[in-house]
């Protein structure tokens, strides 16, 4: 969700020159995450056939979200992630494998031509991955998993608190981390970026939460986070 600068090809992408620790640890928490989420067996998801066609368009139409280069004045990327949103379709293994994925994809149209090689471009997609997609899934599972431990069982708790509130968190999680972690735009103050981190989290938990409302209507089967018998209980 930063910018960095196309290997060899002077210019610009989706994020920022960084540092070998922050590649390596980058690295380290997507490698992480898709082992144990290849260990959990996320393709048993796909068996379930109304999955197959939002996973599928999820692999065609993120990939050109995460490979813009929207910024904010002072260098502050504005991008959505939807990743909270993968994690309430499919379930967090699915998702984090999804990710990986799709930054993969991102990463190959940032630089079609892979100026930098394989290593620049698998850097860019861990880096990609990270920040867009394991950190804010790993972050909305963990709050999602909070509003059904201890929120009442009821369609609106699921949609504002699962669907919206979970995701607000997860972003701004996420964005926190980003501003402790990242190198700053020359002359930006960590606190203002933290605000300013914060408002971008809104435009992923209003999405998330619209979608969410609009799939318990009229498509709950492509939610499996979701059930009727827990957040309708009389129905």
């Amino acid at each position: 969700m930063t910018q960095v600068k196309r290997a060899g090809a002077g210019r610009g992408s989706i994020g920022a020159r960084r540092g070998g620790a922050a590649m390596a640890w980058e690295t380290a928490v997507v490698m992480a995450a898709l082992a144990l989420a290849l260990a959990l067996r996320p393709w048993q998801m796909l068996r379930h056939a109304p999955l197959r066609h939002p996973w599928l368009a999820a692999l065609v139409l993120l990939p050109w979200l995460w490979s813009t280069d929207a910024r904010l004045p002072g260098g502050l990327p504005l991008q959505l992630s939807l990743a909270a949103l993968m994690v309430l379709m499919f379930g967090w293994p699915l998702a984090v494998v999804t990710a990986v994925a799709v930054a993969a994809i991102a990463a190959w149209l940032v630089d079609p031509a892979l100026a930098g090689g394989a290593d620049a471009w698998w850097r860019l997609t861990a880096h990609v991955a990270a920040w867009s997609g394991v950190l804010p899934a790993s972050f909305g599972l963990v709050f999602g998993l909070a509003t059904r431990r201890w929120l009442p069982r009821h369609l609106m708790v699921y949609i504002l608190a699962r669907g919206f509130l979970a995701t607000l968190l997860a972003m701004t999680a996420t964005g926190a981390l980003w501003v402790a972690t990242q190198p700053a735009p020359p002359g930006s103050d960590p606190q203002l970026l933290l605000v300013g981190r914060w408002l971008i989290a809104w435009g992923d938990a209003v999405t998330t939460g619209m979608l969410t409302s609009i799939f318990v209507a009229f498509r709950p089967e492509w939610l499996v986070t979701y059930s009727d018998r827990r957040y309708l209980p009389g129905r």
